[in-house]
């Protein structure tokens, strides 16, 4: 009986001091992610522990944080820059440690495209005038954003839920701004006769012929 309590305790005491030693052995790694020419953060960029499942990303403003053990490395990866490996020292004291990844660019280079021109000239044309260009939705488009299409829509459309508030706030602004005084009479309003006279100038009140 004493020989099983004996041992029971020494598992035990192992197990524990495992525990504590891997305990020891975690720490808290954060920093920003930027570029290395602009020093701009690096939004949503990949960052995984190698050889296992675990990792985060970096957020809007490029910080990121992650709890792995001493010794790991960390990949960083987003698109259009370059894979980044950070080891981290084993030889730390702290549960905390910081860093700034700098990332670089990566240059794609896609395969060069040449473009024939037609054998002859004459033959181009008679391809060019033999085409048959269908009525599809950039030329409708152009249509219903010409000059007479907006001015009749603009005619007969009623206005959104901005418009009217718009309007009816500069109605209560004008009220406000004659508060408990005689609003203005644009009988005496010389600008008032100036555009009155302008507009009788131009024809504006001579009965439009259909």
């Amino acid at each position: 009986m004493p020989i099983k309590i004996f041992l029971f305790i020494t598992i035990f005491l192992c197990a524990f001091n495992v525990s504590a030693q891997q305990k020891n052995n975690l720490v808290e790694l954060s920093g920003i992610v930027m570029t290395s020419d602009s020093l701009a953060p690096v939004i949503f960029c990949n960052i995984g522990i190698k050889n296992s499942y675990r990792g985060t990303s970096s957020n809007i403003n490029g910080f990121f944080s992650i709890v792995m053990e001493k010794g790991d490395t960390l990949v960083f990866s987003a698109v259009g820059y370059q894979r980044k490996l950070y080891a981290v020292p084993d030889t730390l004291e702290g549960s905390r440690y910081s860093i700034i990844q700098l990332m670089s660019q990566d240059t794609i280079n896609l395969p060069e495209t040449i473009i024939y021109p037609w054998p002859k000239p004459h033959e181009f044309k008679s391809a060019f005038l033999a085409l048959d260009i269908p009525d599809d939705d950039i030329t409708r488009a152009r249509k219903n954003l010409s000059e007479e299409q907006l001015k009749m829509r603009a005619y007969v459309m009623r206005g959104d839920a901005i418009e009217n508030y718009n309007w009816q706030q500069k109605q209560r602004t004008a009220a406000y701004w004659h508060y408990k005084q005689p609003p203005p009479i644009n009988l005496l309003n010389p600008f008032a006769w100036a555009e009155f006279i302008k507009a009788w100038k131009r024809g504006d009140f001579k009965r439009k012929r259909k």
